[in-house]
């Protein structure tokens, strides 16, 4: 608190207040942006003009901001469901399968999102668990991979813009890149969270007009690439993505012959192949039939996750846990079981304008708007249509997340970028990024400093998420299970008002796993588990405790 006290204008030596400060701070920002940019320039002229080294930058650039963060912000440890569904389709891969064999008391280990039968697997498609488990395999934490793959995205953000734009813009969009999703974005700091989506449309959507310009094989395959990355990652959406495609062909005339049109998609559908493979094959290993998806088995099973806003709510067809039934129920809430209508399609419409405010810091809906209204060649109609196609399409959800429609971030940061082309002419270009770089200086540098006082009185100020602390009492759990020898049996105990917040999580392979979390059942149950498990040393842990207690059984 000395800190705030420094700020009343009696309590420091200049008699400034907070007000005084800010203005000082942003008369100071914009007088050192007045006389760097002179130098910036040019050399940012020279750098943008290079691909392979810029997109270096910006990924090395989101790499190393967050990476000065883990001193105050360590590695994200995992919490929610979607979490260690995701983890668990990675450990999955890590033993070289797509599923695994049910466990013969798998009624200890239900566990939202996860399947126990006809196999013990995740409900999520292959893509988020390849990146993890790639992170696991090479770096140690499965975190890696999402750290690489939100990294990846800023680069390719600035591939793609330098098909649609200058290289000094590109450049720029690149770094918004960085500020908006880079080391404060919820995307760089979950497990959950898959960058992926927007990695193939940043793919996808530098290809197009670069396939415009040149019928050339090696564009055609990053677009097949770009498209198969979005089919084992999010398969419904990857119907938005091809019809955007189909749009933008559709769109522009093609003046050349029609078989170097015809082997420039047989090279795209080539590429894409292995994904359909891989699709069909955890469908079949999974689920045991070949065009049956595990969410569809899930839905059936356990009446989650939730239907099309014009379907009714599913029924499950198995018992559900306390637990389960609380997730069933909710998903069901949000659903509603009124009929979907114009007037109800719209409203939900209006009501999720405000999430996209995670795609756009504040100043940047001026550039957005100058964008709208001078929107006049064939092109940018084109990247409005493919916008309103997601945008419109995930409406038919109840629920909505960002990477719901990640794949037309860059398509975002384009509109964003080309707005702030267009201000340039009368001088406001560069106020508006000034405006952003403080935006993200400030909250990056309340995160530097990581002073328990400040950070929790400004948390809730902007769309920013980056882990902080063991809110679930997770980690001193975890720690305490590490430093116990042997192996452990863990079972959960949950009280009558728990909330959403799952510890059942296993690996893949329970049976060969050092900590096996498993539900209580009560006495006569789990003394089936504890003779499957005769020497392992068995816990109760209380996760609705404040904090939680891990004690003996």
């Amino acid at each position: 608190m000395q800190l705030f006290h420094s700020l009343l204008p009696l309590r420091n030596p200049l008699g400034f207040g907070a007000a005084d400060y800010t203005e000082l701070a942003v008369a100071l920002f914009l007088l050192i942006l007045y006389l760097v940019r002179a130098r910036i320039t040019p050399f940012a002229r020279r750098i943008a003009g290079r691909t392979a080294l810029s997109m270096l930058l910006i990924a090395g650039l989101a790499i190393a901001l967050r990476l000065a963060l883990l001193p105050n912000f360590p590695v994200p440890t995992p919490t929610g469901s979607d979490d260690f569904s995701h983890l668990l389709v990675a450990d999955t891969l890590l033993h070289f399968r797509l599923a695994n064999p049910p466990h013969p008391l798998s009624q200890f280990f239900e566990a939202i999102y996860v399947l126990q039968q006809p196999t013990y697997s995740s409900m999520y498609p292959l893509g988020h668990g390849v990146v993890l488990a790639a992170g696991r395999l090479i770096f140690g934490t499965p975190w890696a991979g999402t750290l690489l793959s939100a990294s990846a995205f800023c680069a390719l953000c600035y591939w793609m813009l330098r098909a649609w734009t200058t290289p000094v813009w590109a450049l720029v969009g690149g770094i918004l890149a960085v500020i908006q999703f880079g080391p404060l974005s919820q995307w760089m700091n979950a497990y959950w969270i898959s960058t992926l989506p927007a990695v193939s449309g940043a793919l996808v959507f530098g290809a197009l007009p670069r396939l415009r310009q040149s019928l050339h094989w090696r564009h055609a395959s990053i677009l097949g690439l770009g498209l198969a990355i979005h089919i084992v990652t999010r398969p419904f959406e990857s119907i938005l993505l091809g019809a955007s495609v189909l749009l933008y062909f559709a769109f522009f005339p093609w003046r050349t012959e029609s078989r170097r049109i015809l082997r420039t998609t047989c090279v795209a559908i080539l590429v894409m192949l292995p994904a359909f493979g891989l699709t069909l094959l955890q469908n079949k290993a999974v689920t045991g039939n070949w065009i049956t998806l595990p969410y569809m088995v899930s839905r059936y099973q356990y009446g989650i996750p939730a239907t099309f806003a014009f379907e009714p709510n599913p029924t499950p067809h198995r018992p559900l846990t306390p637990e389960q039934d609380l997730d069933y129920r909710a998903q069901c809430a949000i659903h509603g079981d009124q009929p979907e209508t114009l007037r109800s399609y719209f409203e939900r419409l209006l009501y999720r304008a405000r999430y996209y405010r995670f795609y756009f810091l504040p100043a940047l809906y001026l550039a957005v708007l100058a964008f709208l209204l001078t929107v006049r060649s064939r092109d940018y109609l084109w990247v409005l249509a493919a916008i309103a196609i997601f945008v419109l399409a995930s409406n038919l959800y109840p629920y909505f997340y960002p990477h719901y429609i990640g794949a037309v971030t860059c398509l975002f940061i384009l509109a964003a970028v080309t707005g702030l082309s267009k201000l340039a002419r009368w001088n406001l270009a560069w106020p508006l990024l000034a405006v952003c770089l403080a935006h993200f200086a400030f909250w990056y540098g309340i995160r530097l400093t990581g002073n328990p006082e400040i950070f929790p009185a400004l948390a809730y100020e902007s769309w920013d998420f980056v882990n902080r602390g063991d809110p679930e009492g997770r980690i001193a759990i975890d720690t305490q299970l590490a430093a116990a020898p042997g192996e452990q049996l863990v079972f959960v105990r949950y009280a009558p008002n728990h909330g959403f917040h799952e510890w059942v999580h296993n690996e893949a392979d329970i049976d060969r796993a050092r900590v096996v979390w498993a539900l209580d059942l009560g006495e006569e149950e789990n003394r089936k588990l504890i003779q499957y498990f005769p020497n392992r040393k068995v816990w109760i842990v209380q996760p609705d405790l404040a904090p939680p207690r891990l004690s003996p059984y």
